[in-house]
């Protein structure tokens, strides 16, 4: 298990995580003015109410759509569910489908491939406004970072409900003092009844990962250690905490380190929201590596057209299987999720993931 804190050798010069890089004398379309910039830089987080239109982002339901259709006509076909639910729209037919077979929102989540073989994910994460955006956060060179998701909320559902952490403690410990900004986009309007995301602001400033545990619940997520964090991060989780609630067409930006969470959906709609993060290609990745990022712009060396094929061809859900064991995993029911995060925090709680996990022959993660 890795000493929290610093980046391995500790030099304080590696920490651009804090640090606002020079912003543009004429903005871009799309790009923020410096304060909502600073502000970025100094909270930890950003919320942009307004930023996307219905048009950019109406593709991208469609597409979550047909990967809905696709899962319900797989498990029908495998004889896990009686019932398509074609009647029910995006915001109902997985919560059905769910009640037949729990842990279908699971599936989905695994079915990285057909995921990043989406058109409309593809054109919304390298929207040019987008992009001008990220380009304010870590400059001109932009990659678009493997770890990535589509995540669907159900009402009332653990696997759902994400608990408090840092990003940047599910990566390698060479990634601590690297800044992978975060574009948290949902799909409809989110408020503390559906799930929105909550934030601890300033709690990125010490330049630290705090201990995390794994792992929650019945889940595969690793949870921080609230009594660590606060004395390590010097906040204070209960009068420091922020609601965010985005609007459809919106966004929320995150810094690597500040802590966060999603709430428990309460609602009876699907929260659904895509999270897209950006690295310089310069940097690591952290990845284990699992996967390679994919250039979306660079100054040094121009992008005529995004490599997306290369990106598609390795599905990472796949490859923290093999991290895991001698096989990838073969059965498209399956509903548990292993991965090389699980081995970098203290095993305080087992579930059925960690028992996959431990079940296999392991190779462990090089966290040192």
């Amino acid at each position: 298990m890795p000493e929290p804190g610093l980046v391995p050798d500790g030099r304080p010069e590696l920490f651009d995580i804090r640090a606002m890089p020079e912003q543009p004398k004429i903005l871009k379309p799309g790009q923020l003015e410096e304060s909502l910039i600073r502000q970025f830089f100094e909270k930890g987080y950003l919320l942009v109410p307004k930023f996307f239109t219905e048009e950019e982002l109406e593709p991208c339901r469609k597409a979550i759509e047909k990967m809905v259709d696709d899962l319900a006509q797989m498990l029908y076909d495998g004889g896990k569910i009686k019932n398509l639910y074609k009647e029910q729209g995006l915001f109902t037919r997985l919560i059905h489908i769910e009640k037949e077979f729990p842990g279908a929102n699971i599936i989905l989540h695994k079915t990285g491939k057909a995921t990043e073989a989406t058109e409309a994910f593809h054109k919304l994460w390298s929207n040019e406004r987008l992009l001008n955006v990220v380009e304010q956060l870590i400059g001109p060179e932009v990659m678009g970072h493997p770890n990535w998701c589509l995540r669907t909320k159900t009402p009332q559902n653990e696997a759902t409900t994400v608990p408090w952490h840092q990003d940047a403690a599910y990566l390698e410990n060479e990634a601590y003092s690297v800044l992978y900004p975060v574009a948290w986009i949902p799909m409809l309007d989110t408020n503390e009844e559906n799930g929105c995301m909550e934030v601890i602001p300033g709690g990125h400033l010490a330049g630290k990962v705090a201990r995390h545990t794994c792992c929650w619940g019945d889940t595969w997520y690793i949870v921080v250690d609230e009594e660590h964090a606060a004395k390590t991060l010097n906040v204070d989780f209960e009068k420091d905490k922020v609601l965010c609630p985005v609007p459809y067409g919106g966004m929320l930006l995150i810094n690597t380190l500040i802590p966060h969470r999603s709430l428990n959906n309460t609602s009876d709609v699907i929260r659904w929201s895509l999270d897209f993060r950006f690295a310089n290609p310069e940097k690591p990745l952290g990845f284990y590596g699992l996967k390679q990022g994919v250039l979306m712009r660079s100054e040094k060396n121009p992008v005529e057209k995004i490599d997306w094929d290369s990106f598609n061809s390795v599905n990472r859900i796949n490859e923290a299987s093999k991290y895991c064991k001698d096989e990838a995993e073969d059965d498209p029911f399956d509903t548990t999720v292993v991965g090389p995060w699980m081995f970098k925090w203290e095993m305080t709680h087992t579930n059925r993931h960690t028992e996959k996990l431990l079940s296999q022959k392991i190779i462990p993660a090089d966290s040192s």
